[in-house]
């Protein structure tokens, strides 16, 4: 009985393996694919970027010894296998517009672009399970309409649209929130890391990160309304189907209220396939940053991307496509994981 038991496990620790190499190698794929189509669609983009960096009465020899100093005088072919051989030893070039290394740059706006995501998915969370959970305690009434009518609102107004609306009530009509940067330029910034809301946690600086929050919560909420929509509905969907199964009927037959059964037997049943799309919508929720960091001039990944397009700054731009690249193939690949772990049928596959 115990080899059999010994087998078994042997058997679905190199399933799960097998999994983790194979989405490691996809993620290699994907990677080498979205690092191939920047770098060549954003070269037959009409600009010349070093022409952009120097003022308008500079010779034709000062352009071409900064096009040969970054390369752009080889062909794009060339350039391709010069920088892909620098990436391959950490080294993704130097910004055209900074004039600093790309990768330090890209490093150093990340945690604050991840910050944003993380407080946006918690507000989402927060809201759209309390949505579904209402929804279903009070179903079949005039309260659940109104839930799907909110729902419906909430994705109907994109994320960028909630952002206008937020800054008009909340930083114009009534000036509650601050409406723009990162952090008070007049407090004083301890930080060693660029992660500020975790760090002021830990340093007990509780007036900075009441002020970090104060700042990022009009663009974590207009980030999060279109999420907390999807999840209220998914979840209140599954929570219903999940209702009407036997063990639910059970405990209601032992005299458990409503609230116990939906929140203690159906809740944890009817959760998996809302926290696999909370997974999915996480890595759009990093990408829709970019035009919310520009909104509230917050000083994050997305903001810096917008920058770099416009000045037409093809390392930083490459730089900030593959992190973002990255960063999605490694949450999806959580994401599975943690789905397969979570679901005894895949996990017995």
């Amino acid at each position: 009985m115990g080899t059999a038991a010994a087998y078994f496990r042997d058997f679905v620790v190199l399933n799960l393996l097998r999994a983790i190499l194979l989405r490691l190698a996809t993620m290699s794929v994907t990677l080498i694919g979205a690092a191939v189509v920047v770098f060549f669609v954003i070269r037959v983009v009409p600009g010349n970027p070093i022409a952009m960096m120097l003022p308008p009465g500079a010779s034709e020899d000062d352009i071409a010894r900064l096009t040969a100093l970054y390369g752009l005088d080889k062909s794009i072919f060339e350039q391709f296998v010069i920088w892909l051989g620098g990436v391959f030893q950490g080294d993704f070039g130097t910004s055209i517009s900074l004039r600093q290394p790309v990768m330090p740059l890209v490093l150093g706006r990340l945690p604050a672009t991840l910050e944003l995501a993380i407080f946006a998915l918690v507000i989402a969370v927060v809201i759209g399970g309390a949505l579904a959970l209402a929804g279903v305690r009070y179903r079949a009434t005039r309260a659940e309409t109104a839930i799907d009518v909110t729902n419906g609102i909430g994705l109907s107004i994109p994320d960028f649209l909630w952002a206008l609306i937020l800054i008009v009530l909340f930083g114009v009509l009534m000036p509650v929130f601050h409406i723009s940067g990162r952090i008070s330029p007049s407090l004083d910034l301890p930080f060693v890391t660029q992660f500020y809301v975790f760090e002021s946690i830990l340093r007990l600086r509780f007036d900075l990160w009441w002020d970090l929050l104060k700042h990022m919560f009009m663009p974590a909420l207009a980030l999060a309304i279109p999420l907390a929509a999807i999840i209220s509905q998914l979840l209140k969907q599954s929570l219903k189907e999940t209702m009407h199964l036997d063990y639910v009927t059970l405990s209601r037959t032992k005299g458990y209220g409503e609230n116990h059964v939906i929140v203690s037997e159906a809740l944890p049943n009817a959760v998996l396939p809302t926290l696999t799309l909370i997974g999915v919508q996480f890595t759009f929720l990093i990408g829709g940053t970019v035009i919310i960091e520009r909104l509230f001039s917050y000083e994050g990944l997305g903001n810096m991307a917008i920058d770099a397009v416009i000045n037409r700054d093809l390392p930083l731009i490459q730089g900030i496509v593959i992190v973002f690249a990255l960063l999605f193939t490694v949450i999806n690949l959580i994401v599975d994981m943690t789905y397969a772990l979570l679901n005894p049928r895949l996990r017995h596959a």
